[in-house]
């Protein structure tokens, strides 16, 4: 699909802020000049053509009670397409990718706070064959925002987020939070008033209800509401998670340094473990292979990290947003 500079520009709202306001894309079509059916028509196409995979909530998963984890495994070649299609089907992962490594397949894992991670991770393991599994859980998250940039369109400012999987206490859900936050969990019908059946459904005046969700939004419960975009489509073709081992007292440093960067869409300070000695994660995108070991290279130097390991995707397997039943 080819892109004008209003696709440009609108897909790089849609990932930054999609207003919760009654009459959204009319809103959208303010901002951008443009009428709120034609607003519509370009997001129905961009959805068609598979270059924005949803639009929806995403949540402080502590603030609902659950945690999440990066899992790796190691599992033979023969059993990959096994594995992938239990991968798809599994309603706690929402990314998953083969990875040019020796542990070879790459999980995001949630589960709610309640469970067992580890014995949850074993049952994982056991039904994908895997040779060997182990979580490296996050300690501090530096980035949490994927924001793909298109033509002249830039992203906005990414600040520094304090890791937790621990449910905020002074951030209690009441019954009508959630409801809301599980009627929610859907892609935004393409309608001028999105939220109108959403709301008829939990028996709500419509206003009350996008109050609420701006509501979910300020807490923090709800950490932002906008477009998941699929790099692929949008042309960074290369993805490379990228871990060095850092000293903790670079860690930060190198952390917020690596936060700075719009080629990074996901930054980690993890723990490691006898299998995978590395701490610091961070997800680099680029067009080509060769553009993620510019950016590498180049932060390995200004920060004085070396020897990291490049894990490059050579397979997706799942990538979408998981639904926290509340």
């Amino acid at each position: 699909m080819r892109l004008d500079s209003i696709d440009q520009k609108l897909i790089g709202q849609l990932q930054a802020e999609f207003p919760l306001t009654k009459i959204p894309f009319a809103t959208l079509g303010l901002s951008l000049g443009i009428a709120e059916e034609e607003i519509i028509q370009r997001i129905g196409q961009l959805e068609a053509h598979g270059l924005i995979r949803q639009i929806g909530p995403v949540f402080n998963v502590g603030s609902l009670g659950y945690r999440t984890t990066l899992v790796a495994m190691k599992v033979v070649e023969t059993q990959l397409d096994r594995a992938a299609h239990f991968i798809k089907k599994h309603p706690g992962i929402s990314h998953g990718y083969e990875r040019d490594n020796a542990f070879n397949l790459w999980l995001t894992l949630a589960v709610p706070a309640v469970v067992d991670m580890e014995a949850e991770i074993q049952k994982l393991a056991s039904a994908v064959s895997a040779a060997t599994a182990f979580s490296l859980p996050a300690v501090r998250v530096f980035k949490l925002r994927a924001h793909f940039v298109l033509g002249r369109e830039r992203p906005s400012e990414t600040t520094t987020i304090n890791a937790s999987n621990v449910p905020r206490r002074d951030n209690e859900l009441s019954p009508e939070d959630r409801n809301i936050i599980n009627e929610l969990q859907q892609d935004l019908p393409l309608v001028p008033e999105p939220f109108t059946a959403m709301a008829a459904k939990l028996g709500m005046d419509e206003e009350k209800f996008v109050v609420s969700c701006q509501s979910l939004l300020s807490r923090g419960i709800m950490r932002r509401f906008s477009a998941a975009v699929n790099h692929h489509r949008a042309g960074f073709k290369a993805n490379a998670m990228t871990c060095w081992s850092a000293p903790s007292g670079k860690v930060a440093a190198a952390g917020k340094k690596l936060a700075s960067l719009p080629e990074v869409s996901h930054c980690y300070e993890r723990r490691p473990n006898p299998f995978w000695r590395y701490n610091l994660f961070a997800m680099i995108h680029a067009t080509t292979k060769e553009g993620c070991q510019e950016i590498i290279d180049k932060v390995s130097t200004e920060t004085g990290l070396a020897d990291p390991v490049v894990l490059l995707s050579t397979r997706e397997l799942k990538k979408t947003r998981v639904k926290y039943p509340v």
